[in-house]
Formats: C-alpha cells, structure tokens, sequence
C-alpha cells in the first residue's frame, strides 16, 4: 500500500535534514593558527606542525590546521593575544611578555633566578603555576599550553660577558620586562627589540648582543653576527625565562561539537606544554652544538659572578612584588610560589 503524500514528505524532509546534519558534523573545521617565526623555525615545524597533524588524525580529518608564520595575518607579536581573541586568528603562539602589564599574574615566571634553566623543566613549572595562579591573566582565551622558551644566554658581537661587572657599558637586547630591569641593575643597557630585528641591530652596532635562548640563535641567525656566548649553571635556577602561550579563541572552542572538543583537549595542557619543551631542549642542544663547531665561543658563568647576579635580581623581584601587591596582587606570595615550584623541578 502507498503511503499518504503528507507522510513520505515527512519522511523525505527529515532524511534531508539527517543527511544535512552528517554532512555537517562531517564538515573539517580549518584553525587559522598564527605564530611570529619563520615557517623553517622548531616551533612551527616540530610543534605546530605536528599538533595539528594530531589533532587531524584523531578527529578523523574533521580538524584542520592553516598555518601563517612571521605574523602572516598582521599585527605585531604583542598584538597576538587580540589577534586571537578577536577571531583574526583561531590559535596564536606569543609571549605574555610581550604584552606588559596584561597578564599580572604570569609575570612572575619572568623573575631572575626563579626557575630551572632547562626547557621540559622550565615548562613542566610554567604550566603548574599557571595552574595555581594564573588561570584568572586568561579568562578570555582556551589556553592550550603554557611553557617555558628555556633559559636565556648572553650573546655577543665583540666582547665576552665573562663577569658580572662585564654588563657594564654593554647594550644588550632584552627579551622581556624583567630581564631588562636585570641588564639594568648590572649597568647594561637593556634594548627592547622584536626578535626579527635582534640580527640586523647587532651587525650594525645598534647593539653589542642580545639575551635569548640558544635555540632562538640559528633561526634568527644571531649566531651568525654574534662570537660569545655565555650561559648559566646547569644545576642553578636560569638568569631568566621567557613563559610562551599557545591561545585558542574562546569562542571558537566552545562552538566545537563534545568529541572535537575532546582532541583539543587530549593534545594541549600538560601535553602540548611538555611537547614544546622537549622540543626546546632539543633545539638548544642542537644550537649550541652547531655554534661550538662554527668556531662561537661558550662561556660558563662562575659561581662568584652567578651569586652577584642574583642578588642583582633580588632587587628586581622585590620592585616587582610592590608593584604587584600595588594591583591587588598578593606579590610575595606569588614570588614565593615560584621559586617553590621551580625548585621541585630543579631536582627532576
């Protein structure tokens, strides 16, 4: 018996309706994922690129990265977190240095000599405290990892840094607030320079050097106008850190169907920032070998000039604690926290 015309046009519009909802469901979600490096750089090619290969094949392909490298889509590396919030951008890698003043709280990953100079160390630290204490600096984002760009080395053109007293008279680029008030306590200069323009600033003279992780060298080819390099205690907290992000748009997330929330979620946290570790520890390995065979010459700091450094740094977290408690921050605690925090991952 035929069925009723008003019966199989239910039927054919609710089939077109569960057709078009797979379909849908079915449809890849492309992520404009923007960074400030070159495309050949570690972060882009071992974990950006990989991240997103993850999250391909584990969404079943419904999940797609386009990557825009060296600030593709505009803007400047402070303007990263807008970018992102925004929607210009679905996910950014900054620095919350690079924005001073925005995330209060986070700040304090930046104090001298708080935090282990290794990378998978300095991130699995980064990524507690940002547990702990600073998940209010990013109510307005999905924060998918917090780490460390590992301890920074003092590189330069044509004078070895080879004590605490050879900061004097030298202008050295500073990769965040803290490390410039550290150059400063120890009579440098500090230059606040994008990472892009460290290289030319050097070879012209603007500068004698910059401060800056051993993996950053090669990319930006700071090895190439640079002859010393002088680097921390390995057993002793770094001279200083710079805490990187990796931010998704908020709304983006949300508007994610539960199971391709899920592979976000299974690849970032802890996860991811243990992955950007690892990769800066293995990039670091890999600079510092390279420039030893080029001819670039390493220094260890002495443990004499190590402790005239701290308590130069001492000062600069005691500036920082009043400015923090003048924001309704509690900044002798948080100060206190990551120290506590560094050293239990000091000892791993």
């Amino acid at each position: 018996m035929p069925l009723p015309l008003n019966r199989l046009a239910g039927l054919l519009v609710a089939a077109a309706l569960s057709l078009s909802a797979s379909h849908a469901s079915a449809q890849t979600v492309t992520l404009k994922f923007s960074h400030f490096l070159p495309s050949t750089g570690n972060f882009q090619r071992h974990i950006a690129e990989p991240w997103c290969a993850a999250i391909a094949k584990d969404s079943g392909g419904r999940l797609a990265c386009q990557i825009f490298p060296s600030l593709q889509l505009g803007g400047t590396p402070a303007q990263l977190p807008d970018q992102v919030k925004n929607g210009v951008a679905d996910i950014v890698w900054t620095s919350p240095s690079f924005a001073t003043g925005r995330f209060p709280r986070t700040e304090a990953l930046e104090l001298p000599f708080s935090l282990p100079p290794g990378g998978l160390s300095g991130s699995r630290a980064m990524w507690e405290y940002y547990q702990k204490h600073a998940q209010d600096d990013y109510k307005d984002f999905k924060v998918l990892a917090v780490f460390s760009a590992s301890n920074v080395v003092i590189s330069t053109a044509s004078k070895p840094v080879l004590t605490a007293d050879g900061f004097k008279g030298l202008k050295l680029r500073s990769p965040s607030r803290f490390a410039a008030l550290l150059i400063g306590a120890l009579g440098g200069t500090p230059v606040n320079l994008p990472v892009a323009a460290i290289t030319e600033a050097i070879s012209k003279g603007v500068i004698d050097g910059a401060m800056a992780p051993w993996e950053i060298l090669p990319t930006t080819k700071i090895d190439e106008v640079t002859k010393y390099h002088m680097e921390g205690l390995s057993n002793q907290p770094g001279f200083t850190q710079t805490p990187m992000a990796i931010l998704m748009n908020k709304a983006k997330y949300d508007g994610l169907p539960a199971d391709l929330k899920a592979v976000i979620d299974k690849h970032s946290g802890a996860a991811l920032s243990d992955l950007a570790g690892r990769v800066w520890d293995q990039g670091n390995d890999e600079a510092r070998q390279k420039m030893t065979a080029q001819g670039n010459k390493v220094l260890v700091i002495k443990p004499q000039d190590y402790a005239v450094m701290k308590a130069a740094g001492a000062t600069v977290e005691a500036d920082w604690i009043k400015q923090a408690d003048a924001k309704g921050l509690d900044g002798k605690k948080l100060a206190a926290e990551v120290h506590a925090i560094g050293a239990k991952y000091l000892t791993k």
